[in-house]
Order: C-alpha cells, then structure tokens, then sequence
C-alpha cells in the first residue's frame, strides 16, 4: 500500500494558509484548531477537484496548488462565518 503526497502537501497547504489566516486578522479567536482543520480539509479536497476538473495553473507533481489553495480558503471562510453566526461570549469587567 503506498499512500501518494496529497495527505502531507493538504497539510502544507492548510497550515500555511492558516498561519496567513491569522496574520492578516491579528489572532484566530480562539478558533485555530477547527480553522486548521478546515484548511487542511479544504486543500485536500481542492487537490481532488482540481484533478477531476483539471485545473493545472500551478502543480507540485500531481498536487494542485491553486485549487487546493482556493478551496482552503473556503473552508476558512465557513469557520469565521460560523463563528459570527454563533453565540458570541460576553465580557465582564
């Protein structure tokens, strides 16, 4: 059984996006993990459909890169979304 570079390259991807994700916003709002998650997921599947629609703007063997990169966004997206449409902690001072 050989398991092909998607996996590793999905997490390369997600986790770069991410750490831009929380660079340009300042901090992540206590969300990292599922914001993580959700990028990584979102690469992976972007590799796919980039494969079966057959985007090839930017490739790293079979991985492709602008799809992967565009649908980890989405997936970013729908965490901060989520986020605004749930219920929002009250401070106390």
């Amino acid at each position: 059984m050989t398991i092909g570079p998607a996996p590793l390259l999905a997490l390369l991807v997600g986790v770069f996006h991410t750490a831009l994700y929380v660079f340009i916003r300042g901090n992540a709002g206590g969300r990292l993990p599922p914001t993580l998650l959700a990028a990584v997921l979102g690469a992976w599947a972007g590799d796919a459909i980039g494969s079966r629609l057959g985007i090839d703007l930017l490739t790293v063997g079979d991985f492709h890169i602008v799809a992967a990169s565009i649908v980890a966004w989405l997936g970013i997206a729908f965490i901060a979304v989520l986020a605004q449409l749930g219920p929002q902690s009250v401070r106390r001072t």
